[in-house]
């Protein structure tokens, strides 16, 4: 009841101020509501409007100059590439950019033909203009790939002759600001697209490059190919197992009370295979060749003398000679060949992938996430057993072979705090998003202060002249309703003078009102006592509490009695 009968005297409180002081109390309070409104818009209302993004540094540096030369504030974005300028004059640094022609981004595109003539144009201007107008398009192209911030294209175009013999092939080469992951995964990507809107250019005269001078994709893509290939397939392998031995400790232990470390060996050789089978028992006869050969001969020999007469041509030679030695051969052969015709299969196996040839694992966990899995008291057996525990967890999440002579660890070591593991970095990040952020800052302090002294000079004022009043009242009636107190016996023995001094007690000497002596080093329990005192104990009391004080209220009253 204490809660309502109080909202009851505040009402009455309120009641009792009158027409003209409730007029000022209302007005007084729609000011400071419309004093809080108008801060908080003018917190929220930015100090600084975006003009441009992206921009290279030659059109940054021309927009910067043509800005000054205009008189117009602006701020250049701390990664270089954009410009903002004051709120509500955006449009018109705009419009006085572009009748400048800014920004004049080297990337334009087929919109270069829309400021070239026909007249006095010759063809080699013309192919000029063409070539950098395909080059502004495909670099746009590729800067709209996620993970990509900027990119330049050279492309570079066989001159056309009708006396040349070997014909020439286009070639292009592409520079792209990007990390090196996402540079090595868009390289591939970014040749064929390239490839592709250039009439007439292969895929392997096209070179990618990054900001950094790193060749990512070139030309000898064949020979790098087997290299990247095993380099992918490691790190594939490698952050596969990682993650596989995370999604196993993270549920008991917390992402944050663990690191894992995974080195593979791994076998990326191609291998092509050929192989012949043949099926003897599936033989057909194919051809049969037969061959016979006979031969016979006949050798005689005569015994004659030799004699000068038989070298005369003229001497005919004696007939009748003594018979010599003779001698007879004869042969025979013959020879068959049958072909047979037999099922044969050639099997040529190419082999690609990989083979794990060992894993080695370390783990690091947090020891004081372990010695509150153990609890007090934490002995090094129980310790050694979670651990032990853990390890296996682990083998079984990488998929652990003993016969590879594989290797796994895992140690429980003291972890630093979070704040120490963040990057070096985390500082800058931090300094440059409180520069970034200094106008909304100081807005925002502007309006706290400005929302605290509303309250504190027009609101406190007005809440302590509702209380004052709502105080004059309950003793000046000196009843327990007025007051919103259940006293049984709440009056002073005389009202109307405890009342006259209460009320506005030492005013005309410069003291608050609503602090009066009586007050003073008062707490809840004293209260019903004090509030029974009669005069005559009051003002002893208020003697006891400022001499000083009360000895000007009584020469005041002396005067005003002799006057």
């Amino acid at each position: 009841m204490n809660l309502l009968n109080q909202l009851v005297q505040i009402f009455k409180n309120f009641g009792s101020l009158g027409r003209t002081r409730l007029m000022i109390l209302g007005g007084v309070g729609a000011v400071s509501i419309a004093i809080v409104l108008a801060a908080a818009l003018f917190v929220n209302k930015p100090a600084q409007e975006t003009l441009y993004v992206g921009l290279d540094s030659p059109d940054l540096n021309q927009i910067s100059m043509a800005l000054a030369e205009a008189n117009v504030d602006f701020q250049v974005g701390t990664d270089g590439s954009s410009i903002s300028v004051p709120a509500g004059m955006t449009g018109k640094a705009r419009l006085m950019l572009a009748e400048r022609g800014l920004p004049n981004s080297a990337n334009a595109g087929y919109e270069l033909f829309d400021n070239v003539g026909s007249l006095g144009l010759t063809s080699f201007m013309q192919e000029v203009t063409r070539v950098r107008a395909l080059e502004g398009e495909i670099a746009r192209t590729i800067q709209s790939i996620s993970g990509i911030t900027a990119a330049r294209v050279h492309i570079v175009m066989p001159e056309v002759g009708n006396f040349r013999k070997a014909e020439q092939k286009p070639t292009a080469s592409v520079m792209i600001r990007a990390s090196a992951t996402t540079g090595r995964s868009a390289a591939t990507s970014i040749r064929h697209l390239v490839a592709s809107a250039v009439p007439g250019l292969d895929v392997d005269d096209v070179t990618i490059l990054d900001s950094a001078g790193q060749l990512l994709a070139s030309g000898d893509e064949a020979s790098n190919s087997s290299l990247n290939r095993s380099l992918n397939i490691v790190q594939n392998v490698q952050q596969e197992v990682e993650s596989n031995i995370d999604k196993a400790l993270a549920p008991f232990l917390g992402m944050d009370n663990f690191r894992s470390s995974v080195t593979a060996d791994l076998n990326t050789d191609a291998q092509q295979i050929q192989e012949t089978t043949y099926d003897p028992e599936s033989k057909v006869e194919r051809s049969v060749r037969s061959t016979k050969e006979a031969q016979q001969s006949q050798q005689k020999q005569s015994d004659s003398a030799t004699t000068v007469e038989q070298n005369i041509p003229q001497a005919a030679p004696e007939a009748g000679g003594s018979a010599g030695p003779e001698s007879q051969d004869k042969s025979d052969k013959r020879e068959e060949q049958t072909n047979y015709e037999i099922n044969s299969k050639t099997t040529a196996t190419t082999r690609n992938s990989y083979k794990v040839e060992k894993l080695s694992i370390a783990v690091v966990v947090n020891k004081g996430r372990i010695a509150k899995m153990v609890g007090e008291p934490a002995d090094q057996t129980k310790v050694d057993a979670y651990l032990a525990e853990m390890q296996k967890i682990v083998a079984s999440a990488a998929g652990i072979d003993a016969k590879r002579g594989d290797v796994v660890t895992v140690t429980a070591m003291d972890f630093l705090e979070n704040q120490l593991l963040e990057d070096a970095t985390g500082g800058v990040r931090v300094m440059d998003m409180l520069s970034r952020n200094l106008a909304g800052i100081i807005n925002s302090l502007a309006f706290v202060a400005v929302a605290f002294v509303v309250v504190w000079m027009g609101l406190r004022p007005l809440v302590r002249s509702v209380s004052g009043s709502g105080s004059s009242t309950a003793f000046g009636d000196a009843t327990p309703e007025a007051a919103g107190l259940e006293l049984p016996d709440f009056a002073p023995a005389s009202g109307a003078a405890g009342g006259a001094l209460m009320d506005g007690f030492g005013s005309d000497f410069g003291f608050d009102s609503t602090e009066d002596l009586l007050s003073l080093g008062d707490d809840d329990g004293n209260f019903n006592r004090r509030v029974k005192e009669g005069p005559e104990r009051k003002l002893s009391r208020m003697v006891e509490i400022n001499e000083e004080r009360a000895a000007k209220i009584l020469r005041k009253w002396a005067i005003d009695d002799a006057a």
